[in-house]
């Protein structure tokens, strides 16, 4: 049966390695480095290892979900909530979350992620989609997310690639309405203030928020 994620896959190695590379120039990982992923999973990781960049000291994967993949050597699964992760201060040396934070709900619930993150890691990276760019990533349709969510729920089953394809019922999709909250670009500043807004400039577009040593320029944005 075909699956929405079937329409990234031949796009989401390309991205994923360019943004690996990124990351990895920004924070200068190295094999000492210890990693906090919110809300990731092993491919991010088995593709470091298939790029041979060189693995941290450890990566913690923190997601609300039991484990449900084989994970590569130097990857520990913690099920926990973004929202109030049970790390000391500055537990990790960099905190990661690659499109996360837009499906916490709220703007209460965003706030209190980024919150987490801040006081966790002593650096991070944190990216979300950006919502001026016309294409939606989660219903992978135009302008779709710009009607107001009671609309938005009418016209994903039947006018969505998504909807389309996953055919959900009308529970699912006011779930997932519900659940994706795009950022604003205010906003965003706002919840990761003592970070750097780096604003991609191509598909998939998005907003990466860094904060880390000072002494170490940032790259130029892509």
């Amino acid at each position: 049966m075909l699956n929405v994620h079937d329409f990234y896959r031949p796009f989401l190695k390309h991205f994923r390695t360019a943004r690996a590379r990124r990351f990895y120039r920004t924070f200068g990982v190295g094999s000492e480095t210890t990693v906090l992923d919110v809300g990731g999973n092993g491919y991010f990781w088995r593709l470091v290892r298939e790029l041979r960049l060189p693995f941290p000291a450890s990566v913690t994967i923190l997601n609300i979900y039991a484990q449900n993949e084989d994970l590569p050597i130097g990857v520990t699964w913690y099920v926990g909530d973004a929202r109030c992760m049970p790390f000391p201060d500055k537990h990790f040396d960099v905190a990661f979350s690659n499109s996360v934070i837009e499906h916490l709900g709220s703007y209460a619930n965003q706030i209190a992620m980024a919150r987490n993150i801040q006081r966790v890691a002593k650096s991070y990276w944190v990216q979300t989609p950006e919502p001026r760019f016309p294409i939606e990533p989660h219903y992978i349709t135009p302008f779709v997310h710009w009607i107001p969510p009671a609309a938005r729920q009418r016209v994903l089953r039947n006018f969505t690639v998504w909807g389309l394809v996953t055919r959900p019922s009308s529970q699912k999709a006011q779930e997932l309405v519900e659940e994706i909250r795009l950022i604003w670009p205010g906003e965003f500043r706002e919840m990761l203030f003592d970070g750097k807004i780096i604003v991609q400039r191509f598909w998939p577009k998005s907003m990466i928020a860094v904060r880390k040593d000072p002494a170490i320029e940032l790259p130029a944005p892509d």
